[in-house]
């Protein structure tokens, strides 16, 4: 078998590609940053080649880092997890998630069996409520919201990048008075999602109407309730291709072939520090080795 190079240099890779930070990793690790940065040194030396883009303050995985990392990492976790159980210390992990409840329904929940099949030990505490990366500091321990960016302070990863459509109901596209142009939408009622308020305004923008004004825009705070009042034929909803992909509601379709770039995706985040807590860092690494419906 060929020869390993030190756990604790594989442990440094681990740190620093999860925090995104030598300063940040050395801490978790009780090291000076020097010390830290030797240990990665080492450990590229041993693969031959680079793991990390250098930037001027952070670095960032490389394409061999991240499948190094891929590879790795449930390798390490579960080390761990067998020494816990050796010594008597393993405990009930437990996550505090805070998620938008449309991606909950259609994303997350069908997955999740798959990881309670690998980790039966860890418990997820769901939260749907609004003002998700604000509560990071208040009783939330990870963050899935949809926004244009996130607070550079936060470690933050994008999970998807996704195109606004129009979804109505199929009777919209029947009958004499079916809706075939965009220009149809001036004086109808169209709904937006409160995260997601400029969603109408990039739309119009980008297929070149930026005057198209409809008759009225309601706002609510539950993507499942805009699905169901396009379904029910009450207006037409602004919301990403996936949340169409991913309904099941036969009744819903898109309208127009239009398809927008979205500003918004949907981010995983979390405190920079938080990320060296095992419960955490098992839902991620699980979350981005691609478990999720990627519609």
């Amino acid at each position: 078998m060929r020869r390993l190079p030190p756990l604790t240099a594989i442990e440094a890779f681990v740190q620093v590609a999860r925090l995104g930070s030598v300063k940040a990793a050395a801490e978790a690790l009780a090291l000076s940053s020097p010390a830290l940065s030797r240990r990665i040194q080492s450990l590229e030396r041993f693969v031959g080649h680079p793991l990390f883009e250098r930037r001027h303050q952070s670095v960032q995985l490389n394409p061999d880092g991240e499948r190094l990392l891929s590879e790795i990492a449930p390798c390490i976790d579960a080390l761990a997890l067998a020494m816990e159980r050796a010594s008597g210390n393993a405990e009930m992990l437990r996550l505090r998630l805070a998620v938008p409840s449309l991606f909950a329904s259609q994303r997350l929940m069908p997955s999740l069996p798959s990881l309670r099949a690998r980790y039966p030990d860890l418990h997820i505490d769901i939260d749907t409520g609004a003002n998700r990366l604000a509560r990071l500091d208040d009783g939330i321990d990870v963050a899935i919201a949809i926004t244009t960016d996130v607070d550079p302070n936060l470690y933050s990863r994008r999970i998807d990048s996704n195109r606004v459509i129009p979804i109505a109901s199929r009777e919209f596209q029947q009958g004499p008075q079916a809706i075939s142009s965009p220009a149809q939408l001036a004086g109808m009622t169209i709904f937006l999602h409160r995260d997601m308020p400029e969603t109408f305004h990039y739309w119009r923008e980008a297929i070149g109407m930026p005057d198209l004004q409809p008759g009225a825009i309601d706002h609510f705070d539950s993507g499942q309730l805009i699905l169901e009042a396009a379904a029910q034929g009450l207006g037409v909803a602004f919301m990403l291709e996936s949340h169409l992909s991913a309904s099941t509601d036969a009744r819903l379709v898109q309208l127009f072939d239009e398809k927008v770039e979205s500003p918004y995706s949907y981010w995983f985040a979390c405190r920079r520090s938080s990320l060296s807590r095992r419960p955490i860092r098992i839902f991620h690494d699980w979350l981005f080795e691609g478990p999720l419906p990627r519609t």
